[in-house]
């Protein structure tokens, strides 16, 4: 798992990347959230990297 800053800035960037995504729009929210997660795996943490990872994500929703 990670640790609470890294967990922390994750959930930040996922808030900031669907901030115009209703939270009802689950599925939509769940991708970005799991594109984030996975990109935190391969080490990926810098925000402006996850911002850009979860934009993509955002844009290829399901």
């Amino acid at each position: 798992m990670f640790d609470a800053e890294t967990t922390a800035l994750l959930r930040a960037v996922l808030d900031e990347v669907c901030e115009n995504v209703s939270r009802h729009e689950t599925t939509a929210r769940t991708h970005v959230a799991s594109k984030i997660l996975e990109a935190a795996t391969r080490g990926e943490t810098a925000m402006s990297n996850q911002k850009q990872v979860g934009r993509r994500a955002l844009g290829e929703r399901p």
